[in-house]
């Protein structure tokens, strides 16, 4: 299930969302991703399915209360019910030990540019 909730400081003009993230498996190390760049694992970077690419967002763990900003870089999740994917060292940096968790995303900075596989906005 997928909760929109609105910004309360203002930073973005697109609602906050709350949701399932997921990190990346490591066998997309190395790979292009849909914005071109390489799939780097050390990088805090992440795949959302509308979001320009560039943008960086705010991902706190819902059950935990851990933060990191992660920039958009590649079109995902593929599985339903999910709203992000992460690198593996933002979700480490999360506190993600099962590879899933509760998380919430807050638009930090919309600049970027829209992709090839996907809109850059819902």
């Amino acid at each position: 299930m997928c909760v929109i909730a609105t910004v309360a400081n203002g930073a973005s003009s697109l609602p906050a969302e709350e949701g399932l993230a997921s990190v990346y498996s490591t066998k997309f190390n190395g790979k292009i991703t849909a914005s071109g760049e390489r799939y780097d694992d050390k990088l805090y970077t992440a795949a959302h399915r509308t979001l320009l690419f560039g943008a960086v967002v705010k991902v706190t763990n819902l059950d935990n209360g851990k933060s990191v900003r992660v920039r958009i870089n590649d079109r995902g999740p593929h599985v339903r019910g999910r709203i992000i994917d992460l690198s593996s060292s933002a979700a480490a940096a999360l506190g993600m030990t099962k590879g899933v968790a509760r998380a919430r995303i807050e638009v930090l900075s919309e600049s970027g540019r829209a992709g090839a596989k996907g809109p850059s906005r819902p």
